[in-house]
């Protein structure tokens, strides 16, 4: 066990380095939750630094994807107060971790983000940018974690709406018409949390 540690260890050292990334042009800067000396923002370098390699290492095995970005996608959910048990399914689901993916309705990136729901965050923002995949997260689980709130915490709703827009999911609920397209069924197989980070 011990081997298998220092091994998940080695993989995620070594392609973990304090990182920032920013989108092209004037646009938003994201910076991941890894300090400078290499420790989780706010965390000591001990067990909280083990805790999270070996979080981002299950998920990279569970997942079957880079420790890069199983690590991206983790500490973007934390910062961005989204459960990361929550965030991969949905980024699974909505991209199947592939960068560059486009939906048939112009869905961009791994989180699938519109890009006029993009911009009500960051207003001068292109398309070509939206591709960034730290910004690309970051905008697609800020956006859920506003619905959660908006929703009160509504974890199925949020996630509905997340896919389905507002507009469709409320004239449902108007009309007594269960919103779900299975898309939070999906989704939320096997989890039982709030969709909010706990940190």
């Amino acid at each position: 066990m011990l081997a298998g540690l220092a091994i998940a260890t080695g993989l995620v050292t070594r392609s973990w380095e304090p990182a920032e990334a920013s989108a092209a042009g004037t646009g938003p800067t994201i910076r991941s939750r890894t300090g400078t000396d290499g420790s989780a923002a706010g965390h000591g370098l001990g067990g909280a630094q083990l805790e999270r390699w070996h979080a981002i290492f299950n998920y990279s095995r569970r997942y079957r994807i880079a420790p890069e970005l199983s690590g991206a996608i983790y500490d973007i959910a934390l910062a961005e107060g989204i459960d990361p048990a929550l965030a991969f399914p949905l980024v699974r689901l909505e991209s199947q971790f592939v960068e560059r993916a486009t939906s048939p309705v112009g869905a961009i990136g791994l989180a699938q983000v519109m890009l006029a729901t993009a911009r009500g965050y960051y207003p001068k923002l292109t398309r070509e940018e939206l591709y960034d995949r730290d910004l690309n997260l970051t905008i697609g689980f800020r956006y859920l974690r506003s619905l959660l709130r908006q929703y009160r915490g509504d974890v199925q709703l949020a996630l509905l709406v997340y896919n389905r827009g507002p507009t469709a999911v409320d004239l449902d609920r108007e009309l007594g018409i269960d919103p779900s397209n299975g898309y939070d069924r999906v989704i939320l197989k096997g989890y039982r949390g709030t969709g909010v980070a706990n940190n």
